[in-house]
């Protein structure tokens, strides 16, 4: 069953999303790094930093400061392609897998919520 919203309801929804964010022990993640860790949990890898950032139309460096705060959080790792030396690879950690779970369950409770008004 497909979710209709409104404007105003697509916006509350995000807005309430983000305040369970923001109120619980998760770390806050900017837009930019919430990006670059959709993008590699949704999408099929490989990752490297300039995939990344061609995909969100950022320099590189942008994307190397948000994976080094993801990294302090242990919600990505990086690691040098082994047929590319040149190439930091992007991958999954089960810290991120389980934060992109909690995120996915909340906004559907969130939707769930306030669908049954």
């Amino acid at each position: 069953m497909a979710l209709e919203l409104t404007t105003a309801q697509a916006l509350q929804l995000w807005q309430k999303a983000n305040l369970h964010f923001v109120r619980d022990e998760d770390p806050d993640l900017s837009m930019r790094q919430m990006s670059i860790l959709l993008t590699v949990y949704l999408e099929a890898p490989p990752h490297t930093v300039r995939g990344l950032a061609s995909r969100l139309n950022v320099s590189k460096p942008v994307i190397t400061r948000a994976l080094d705060s993801m990294g302090k959080q242990n919600l990505i790792s990086r690691r040098r392609d082994d047929n590319d030396r040149r190439n930091v690879l992007i991958q999954r950690t089960v810290e991120g897998a389980l934060f992109i779970e909690r995120l996915a369950d909340t906004i559907m409770a969130v939707a769930s919520r306030q669908e049954q008004r």
